[in-house]
């Protein structure tokens, strides 16, 4: 795609947004699989200035004005914490919303689709692998920081952009209910797989079990905490701001802890078929631990004993997800071979048999966390 032909349809679209200078051009940019990303220049008075322009995928996200009102709520609540507690540069460590210029949060163009924009952040970048040890304590420490900025959030109650998105039990009784209807005939090739679920079954009700006693309660949460959600300062390797907030909803901090351990640690690629190149890396467990504590003072007791646990648990649930798809026949997640996605499940199980097996460091590292 050439800029000529991105520029010509999106400067209308643009100038529906209450952008400052005038429009230069627009070209693609990330390597997101969600929405459509592009980065915007415009010139004010002769000096160039960014913005991130991206088309929300509705096929996923069905209540885009739901979710812009929840994304424009939790970037202004953390700009004003951030400007409290003396941060100098609040529009670099989070999000900004463009508005449009009636004072709305997106736009929805005459073809039904529905567009939004951002300051873009500077001198910052993002990466799609962990590195080093050093990123992983970066990332932690932001979703931390992210989830304690926004546990004074006033009401109301943000909305559910993905209802019962980590929800462990559905997701048991939707793998068992493709077992039992099998509509691709694949049920028999995946026995082990299934067998390794079904002697972790009491697992998928833990939590849960806490949080309607009242012993885990409900936050706001991001639900997405990969590594390349973390923007990191070119220059010093800090990290600077946390992305891709559509599915920041009420949820479990737990949720975030587990899906960063099951994420940042992992040895080998998502899908990577060598299952003896799969393993959680206890180092960067270490390093994640040490972040994520340094700023998760507000962390019950319950949750703290639950770290762990939380790991295996988020882990399992995603490798189910992944079993269920392919039972299915491939519907949700994209694949690009055959047994792609029990690929997939079979990297998830064997991290949570390595997350089992080295349990007990786990929670040595956590431990000697707490203590300091």
């Amino acid at each position: 795609m050439t800029a000529s032909s991105i520029t010509a349809p999106f400067a209308d679209i643009i100038a529906r947004f209450a952008v400052w200078g005038d429009f230069v051009s627009a070209q693609p940019h990330g390597s997101g699989h969600i929405n459509d990303t592009f980065k915007v220049t415009c010139n004010l008075a002769g000096q160039p200035v960014h913005f991130l322009l991206q088309r929300i995928n509705h096929t996923i996200f069905k209540n885009s004005a739901a979710l812009m009102e929840n994304i424009r709520r939790v970037t202004e609540h953390l700009r004003g914490k951030l400007r409290a507690a003396g941060c100098t540069e609040p529009s670099r460590r989070a999000l900004t919303v463009i508005p449009t210029h009636g004072g709305d949060a997106c736009y929805c163009d005459a073809a039904g689709s529905w567009w939004r924009m951002y300051l873009f952040i500077e001198q910052a970048h993002t990466v799609d692998r962990v590195e080093n040890e050093r990123q992983v304590y970066e990332a932690a420490r932001a979703f931390a920081q992210f989830q304690r900025l926004l546990a004074d959030l006033p009401p109301p109650r943000l909305h559910d952009t993905i209802p019962n998105f980590h929800n462990a039990e559905l997701r048991l009784a939707a793998l068992r209910d493709a077992i039992q209807r099998d509509p691709c005939g694949r049920v028999a090739a995946t026995r082990l797989e299934i067998e390794f679920v079904e002697r972790r079954a009491a697992m998928c009700s833990r939590l849960l079990a806490q949080h309607t006693r009242g012993e885990i309660p409900e936050r706001i949460t991001h639900n997405d905490t990969k590594i390349n959600n973390v923007m990191l300062d070119e220059q010093t390797q800090a990290a600077v701001c946390v992305i891709d907030l559509d599915t920041v909803m009420p949820g479990l901090a737990l949720y975030d802890f587990g899906d960063m351990v099951r994420t940042a640690t992992a040895a080998a690629l998502e899908d990577e078929p060598d299952l003896g190149k799969v393993f959680m890396r206890p180092e960067m467990f270490a390093a994640l631990a040490r972040g994520y504590l340094a700023e998760a003072d507000f962390l019950h007791d319950a949750e703290r004993a639950e770290l762990v646990f939380s790991s295996r648990l988020i882990t399992l649930v995603i490798g189910i997800r992944f079993l269920t798809d392919h039972l299915l026949g491939d519907t949700y997640f994209k694949i690009h071979r055959s047994g792609h996605n029990l690929d997939r499940c079979r990297t998830q199980f064997k991290m949570v048999a390595s997350m089992e097996a080295q349990a007990e460091v786990m929670e040595r590292i956590v431990a000697d966390c707490l203590k300091k």
